[in-house]
């Protein structure tokens, strides 16, 4: 589908214009995040990740892990279900021109180590080895505890200013994002203007946890996932047998799609997840948002 951009359209995304009245009018009446997050937990079996990981490691790819799937496995949905990228500004309803990930990076894994914030532009044609790449080369140019990338900059520079002078700039950049004129450059370096966020605890070695969306940005999901554990449990037959699972945390913005849509689109999420192989193949077709 070609889309010409129209008045009231923001060069981060265009305005939904055929949804229900019912929809058009709840972001009026919850203005901010803080009112229309949703918290969404579950437990992904991974005894298919982890025999997809094993056979991979087989195969001499060493430098694919749960982070990388989980990433991919959301820009599948993302392309398979769009209205998972709208993002809400100005209490109108936005479809998001690009998907877009953001993950916090730790510098050393250690209390005094540093961490920064990378963002990364995904295809919705995009297979596991393409979002491999891009997240191993992003990994890697940041973790050198001297590398400072253009968000670490950006915050420098405005954290240079005396406080008042910050308290105003974060004040005058959100007026200017509300009505979508925030400029580029700032809008292209913030993490909180993403289609996800995303965090491994499972590398701190702890559960994961309900993460706040930020109300600067227009980030509309927070999927945190922990550490993997065992269970025992019952088959079919009530013969004891162990699985293997990791836990999910997912904070959503109840102002962009119904209940019944995030369903649909977290089981897709978590049926790309249990076969993983279906990722190495680019998708046969891109579903495009409505008007």
């Amino acid at each position: 589908m070609v889309y010409s951009k129209r008045w009231g359209d923001r060069y981060d995304g265009r305005r939904i214009r055929t949804l229900d009245p019912f929809y058009k009018i709840i972001p009026y009446i919850m203005k901010a995040k803080v009112d229309a997050q949703n918290y969404f937990e579950d437990r992904i079996d991974i005894e298919q990740l982890e025999a997809y990981l094993k056979e991979k490691r087989s195969e001499g790819i060493k430098d694919i892990g749960i982070l990388h799937l989980m990433i991919a496995a959301m820009v599948r949905t993302m392309a398979h279900k769009p209205a998972l990228n709208r993002f809400v500004a100005g209490q109108k309803i936005y479809a998001r021109n690009e998907i877009l990930v953001s993950l916090a990076i730790k510098k050393q894994m250690n209390e005094a180590g540093g961490e920064t914030t990378v963002k990364l532009k995904f295809s919705p044609y995009d297979t596991i080895f393409d979002v491999r790449d891009k997240i191993n080369k992003a990994v890697e140019t940041n973790k050198n505890t001297e590398a400072n990338n253009n968000t670490d900059k950006t915050a420098k520079l405005i954290m240079s200013c005396p406080g008042f002078i910050v308290k105003f700039l974060v004040w005058f950049l959100k007026i200017l994002d509300y009505y979508g004129l925030m400029p580029k450059i700032i809008n292209e370096v913030s993490p909180m203007h993403t289609s996800f966020f995303i965090t491994d605890l499972g590398s701190l070695g702890i559960k994961p946890i309900y993460h706040h969306i930020y109300e600067f940005g227009t980030t509309s999901i927070f999927i945190a996932f922990g550490a993997k554990y065992s269970e025992r449990t019952l088959d079919a037959s009530y013969n004891p047998i162990k699985k293997r699972y990791v836990d999910i945390k997912i904070v959503t913005d109840e102002r962009t799609v119904d209940g019944f849509y995030y369903a649909s689109a977290f089981k897709h999420f978590k049926r790309l997840l249990q076969n993983p192989e279906k990722l190495e193949l680019s998708t046969e077709k891109v579903i495009e948002d409505i008007n």
